[in-house]
């Protein structure tokens, strides 16, 4: 039957993901030849999902960071906040999380994701650089005395020799390469969390707004549109039901990767007063000469600076939900406007408003300069993130697939026997199945299946539905584990510092924190908000046949 052919699809294409045996892009483009042949959708119809809205979204966004990192703005930026900040990981990662969740709050959790890595990736080099400096310091200070761990009796050892001591005299290392040794895997374990960090907190982000992320506005379109009468789901509610949640998750989370790639020492994390050590005081001097080498700001990075704030207006204002935005401009076809509008028309600026200013030469003629925009085509294209573009389209072309082959019925149908179970394991299922599922599939086509899914389930057991459509919403955005899961990994898994482990390692132990505090949410203070105990008058009423162990 179809359903299974398109269920051997999705196995298929699931399997090479995980195990990458292809490249992911082309892991993706499987289901383009395997729908025709199985005969589920036509060629022609396979071919429009892979290229949506959202690639639109991605072209504009990649023009504004082309033209950023030509510029160099994120140095500029990325220096500043470590001087801010400081630069103990520990905090500066946390420095990081906040910033990049308070733009997916805004912003698609990609485009946050896309914005703040580079920062991440110009701090850490920075970071390194100043470690090395100081390193090179260290070393002209001890001169002559570098070596004494390898006199066979460990007496006269520099104390702090002694731990490495026995591995030097295995490995015939001088201490001081020794120590670098151990503190170059101590780097690469900061890379990594700074990278995870990012990734992590952009989806944390993305929950606290309903245009924060695509799930969030399909639960509340596919909400809205089947219980018309309940006006009960807008950026006021949904911003007081999931913040608490953000939070939460956003600070667990960040105990848990310190804990998990660097371990954790709360001594030196509190120790902000004290006096600083020399490593610390030579890091901080090496990045305070890295930002006066940068010099003035510029032309082309002011301009660039106002076209970002300039695009994050527009995403934000364009339909914030407590007031009328600018798509209320056009009344008649409001909807037609999404976010990717807004990025390309500010995308396209970059190619067209010239990199140089007019400069005056001496009798005060104006000279003739070369017209060169703020970005070519060249520079964008070495830019734009093709193999994640694919990727994505085939996560959608996936979804389509689901739907037409009938295969989310049969699933729906397979899931009806779960009314007999008590409420809350109700709950706590349908977050596991979703949070796994999310795993493996992009999270607007997670959502778009279950979504049909659980509502009749709940009417079926008679629960109110928003008791299991908020929990399972919110848990669609738990794709943490893979870097096909969601862009903002994918992005992030880019840059090359993780592996495929790093990421599962660090993603299951957050996916537990994220249910977890969905479960205690949905349990507790999110009842009274909208009265969950109670099955509503907006849902229809179907007799109900078991009745359900609360």
């Amino acid at each position: 039957s179809l359903s299974s052919e398109c269920a051997y699809t999705l196995f298929v294409v699931a399997i090479f993901w995980l195990t990458e045996a292809l490249p992911l892009a082309v892991s993706a483009l499987l289901p383009a030849f395997m729908f025709p042949l199985f005969g589920i959708m036509t060629s022609k119809q396979v071919a429009s999902a892979y290229f949506k809205d959202f690639h639109l979204l991605l072209i504009g966004v990649i023009c504004l960071a082309t033209s950023i990192e030509k510029w160099n703005l994120h140095k500029r930026v990325a220096l500043k906040m470590v001087m801010l900040v400081g630069v103990n990981p520990a905090w500066l990662t946390l420095g990081f999380m906040v910033s990049c969740a308070f733009l997916s709050m805004w912003l698609s959790n990609t485009s946050a994701a896309a914005m703040v890595m580079p920062i991440v990736e110009a701090v850490a080099q920075q970071i390194i650089k100043a470690e090395a400096e100081a390193d090179e310091l260290e070393m002209s200070y001890s001169n002559g005395s570098i070596n004494p761990a390898l006199e066979l009796d460990g007496r006269h050892a520099h104390p702090s020799y002694t731990l490495i001591g026995l591995y030097t005299f295995k490995q015939n290392l001088s201490p001081a390469e020794a120590e670098r040794k151990s503190r170059k895997d101590k780097y690469s374990g900061i890379f990594k969390v700074m990278c995870l960090c990012v990734a992590y907190s952009a989806t944390i982000g993305g929950l606290t707004t309903i245009t924060g992320t695509s799930t969030n506005l399909i639960f509340s379109e596919h909400f809205n549109s089947r219980y018309p009468n309940c006006q009960c789901i807008n950026f006021g509610s949904w911003f007081i039901l999931s913040i608490p949640i953000a939070v939460t998750i956003l600070l667990l989370s960040w105990v848990w990767l310190q804990w998990l790639f660097l371990g954790f020492d709360f001594k030196n994390m509190f120790k902000c007063g004290k006096k600083k050590t020399a490593r610390e005081k030579a890091s901080s001097q090496v990045i305070r000469e890295e930002y006066k080498k940068l010099g003035p700001i510029s032309y082309p990075e002011t301009v660039t600076l106002v076209l970002f704030i300039l695009m994050t207006l527009l995403w934000f204002t364009r339909d914030p939900g407590f007031i009328p935005g600018w798509s209320s401009l056009f009344p008649t076809y409001k909807s037609y406007i999404t976010d990717s509008t807004a990025a390309l028309v500010i995308g396209l600026l970059f190619f067209i408003i010239p990199a140089k200013t007019l400069s005056r030469t001496s009798n005060g003629e104006n000279t003739v300069f070369g017209y060169i925009p703020l970005i070519t085509w060249k520079e964008f294209q070495s830019c734009m993130p093709w193999e994640i573009a694919v990727l994505v389209g085939g996560g959608f072309a996936l979804a389509d697939g689901c739907e037409v082959s009938k295969l989310s019925e049969w699933v729906a149908n397979k899931l009806t026997p779960l009314g007999s179970l008590p409420l809350w394991l109700i709950i706590l299922i349908s977050c596991l199945i979703v949070t796994s599922v999310t795993e493996v599939a992009s999270n607007p086509a997670t959502i778009t299946i279950f979504l049909p899914i659980l509502s009749p389930l709940a009417e079926a057991i008679h629960v109110n539905p928003l008791f299991i459509l908020i929990p399972a919403t919110l848990c669609t955005s738990f794709a943490f584990l893979l870097p096909v899961a969601n862009p903002a990994n994918a992005i992030v898994f880019s840059y090359g510092h993780l592996t495929i482990m790093d990421m599962v390692k660090a993603g299951l132990g957050i996916n537990i924190i994220g249910v977890a505090v969905v479960m205690l949410a949905i349990m507790t203070w999110i009842v009274p908000i909208f009265d969950l105990y109670t099955y509503p008058s907006w849902a229809p009423n179907i007799p109900s046949t078991n009745g359900t162990g609360l």
